[in-house]
Formats: C-alpha cells, sequence, structure tokens
C-alpha cells in the first residue's frame, strides 16, 4: 500500500516513515497535488536532494509550490519555525496552509540533534489552533530507531507503507524537557568574560573580544560581525533578564566557533526566540536575531539559570 496522507484541520502535525524514493514520492507528492487542487498555498521545505526530486516529479506544477533547502533555511533547528513555517503560514492570512517540512534526515549530527527534536514538539505549540497541515517525512531506512520513536512522540499521526494511524506514543512535552540537557563544557583555552550591569564598558569589550576571536577563528568580517551581534543580543539578555550579569565564553573547536553565554536566569518559554517579530515590535528580538544568525542554537535551561550556546560553522 503506498503512503497517502489528507489535510486535517484546524491543525495537523503527521510524520511520513518512508523506506525509499517510491514511498517519498508516495507520500509527498499527491499532498502537494491536493493543495494545489483545493488552492491552499503549499510549501517544502527539505533537503536538497528530496527538494530535487519533487520539483522533478511535480514539473510544471513546482512553480506554483514554495521550494526551501532544509539543509540552508534550517540549519538551525531554531529558525524553522519563525523563518520557514510561521513566515509562510503568516504570508497567507485566513487561509489553510500545507507544508512538508524535514527537519532530520541522516546526515544531522548528534550535536544538532537535540534541536531537532525539540523543533518537531514545539510545532505542536506554535501551531495549535492554526489551520495547517504539516507534513514530516522520516528516512525510515536510515535513521535509527531512537529518532524514529522521538518521531511517535512529536507526532500525532504517523502515515507508513501500511497506511496511516494514531501515535500512542505521542507526548511532546517529554521531548521538549527531555533533550533539555546540559551543553558541551568550554575547552580549558575559552576566553572568558563577565559582564555585568555595573560596568558600562564591559558590554562593548565582549563586542571586541567576540570580533576578533571570530577573525582570528577563520570567519570573514561579516560572519566576525555576526558573531558580535550575537553575543551583544545574548549579553543584553543576562543583564535584562539573569539578574544583573552575565558570564560569556568563546572558543573554537574541530568545526564551529562556539559562543556561550550563561547567567542565573530562569527560561520558562519554550518558544522564546521561535516566534517571528511583530510589526513594529521593539523588543523581544534578541533569541529571535541570535537564530537567524547563528548555524545552530543550544539552550539549557535549568532551576539555576540558563546557557546558551550560539554556534558557527568555520
Amino acid at each position: 500500500m503506498s503512503p497517502t496522507v489528507s489535510a486535517v484541520e484546524p491543525f495537523a502535525h503527521p510524520a511520513l516513515f518512508y523506506r525509499d524514493d517510491a514511498e517519498y514520492l508516495a507520500g509527498t507528492v499527491p499532498f502537494v497535488r491536493d493543495a494545489l487542487a483545493a488552492n491552499e498555498p503549499v510549501a517544502v521545505a527539505v533537503p536538497g536532494r528530496n527538494l530535487a526530486m519533487l520539483r522533478s516529479e511535480l514539473g510544471s506544477a513546482a512553480g506554483q509550490v514554495r521550494l526551501f533547502d532544509m539543509t540552508e533555511a534550517g540549519r538551525n533547528p531554531g529558525r524553522i519555525i519563525p523563518g520557514v513555517l510561521r513566515a509562510f503560514a503568516d504570508a497567507h492570512p485566513g487561509r489553510p496552509v500545507r507544508i512538508i517540512g524535514e527537519p532530520i534526515w541522516p546526515g544531522r549530527s548528534r550535536l544538532e540533534y537535540p534541536a531537532c527534536a525539540q523543533h518537531e514538539a514545539l510545532i505542536n505549540m506554535a501551531f495549535a489552533g492554526r489551520a495547517a497541515t504539516i507534513l514530516c517525512p522520516y528516512d525510515a531506512q536510515r535513521l535509527s530507531a531512537d529518532v524514529l520513536a522521538d518521531a511517535e512522540a512529536t507526532h500525532p499521526t504517523i502515515v507508513d507503507g501500511r497506511g496511516r494511524r494514531d501515535s500512542t506514543a505521542f507526548a511532546p512535552d517529554r521531548i521538549v524537557h527531555g533533550y533539555n540537557q546540559p551543553l558541551p563544557e568550554p575547552v580549558e583555552h575559552a576566553h572568558a568574560l563577565e559582564v555585568t550591569s555595573a560596568g558600562a564598558a564591559d558590554l562593548g569589550e565582549a563586542r571586541r573580544i567576540a570580533r576578533i576571536r571570530a577573525v582570528q577563528a577563520g570567519l570573514s568580517a561579516e560572519r566576525a560581525a555576526d558573531v558580535a551581534l550575537v553575543i551583544t543580543e545574548l549579553l543584553t539578555n543576562s543583564l535584562e533578564h539573569g539578574r544583573g550579569s552575565g558570564t560569556m565564553r568563546l572558543w573554537a573547536d574541530h568545526d564551529h566557533l562556539v559562543c556561550e553565554v550563561r547567567d542565573q536566569g530562569a527560561l520558562t518559554d519554550p518558544l522564546a526566540g521561535r516566534r517571528p517579530a511583530l510589526p513594529g515590535q521593539a523588543r523581544g528580538r534578541g533569541l529571535l536575531l541570535v537564530n537567524e544568525l547563528a548555524d545552530l542554537v543550544r539552550v539549557h535551561a535549568a532551576a539555576d539559570g540558563t546557557a546558551v550556546q550560539a554556534r558557527f560553522w568555520l
């Protein structure tokens, strides 16, 4: 039996478990064509190879679909909800939309995966009550059993070669909290600086150090400016919400420049940094901007403080 997916309003979030290209196309192409036939806006955000395969299969109809390469648009999972999913849905107010989003593929690293799993869980909160269907394909042949088990917890419905079924393991909150894990520790040579609200020059010094270390690590001048801006936003959040101080650490590992800020504040909103800014919104954009600029953002929120690591590919 070929997998098929139908839209259910107001919000549906099925996972498509596919084992080969044929099952992938059988589960995604009718989803797109049904949306077009119903005159519903449809977007596809999947990794490059699958995007090319879908574009070819859709033929001329691909011109009516908003297409994203998820390896670029969603390389930081924290960017997907505000920058891809909500951006597309919000561009069509009052209309049901359909989206194919594939944020987890075999090339994702173990470092990225916790943020990916949390993203999938948070979609349910971000779109509650919205007229939207978001279909998330999973490569059931190459992804691990643990990843597929997490998919059962983050999606209320599973579609595979046997048909469509309700997930008895659906528990998105468990995934959000379960992957709220302590972050990798800084290396011994990490550059550290504590910034306090009493030290007027501290924030400027942090920006200066961040830019210098980014260039030394091999980033371009443009990306070094992004690093400085990210550090500024994270430390500003600490000054406002972290009891007036935050500690910055910068270091390079084999693949990334890591920018970490820790403070004693309590981050209780799991969607912080994942909601699009409202028109005219002057405040509350800090984590949103960090997600937009960094290649990976990981957060650990604990009772005694919050740690954020923003990573930039070298």
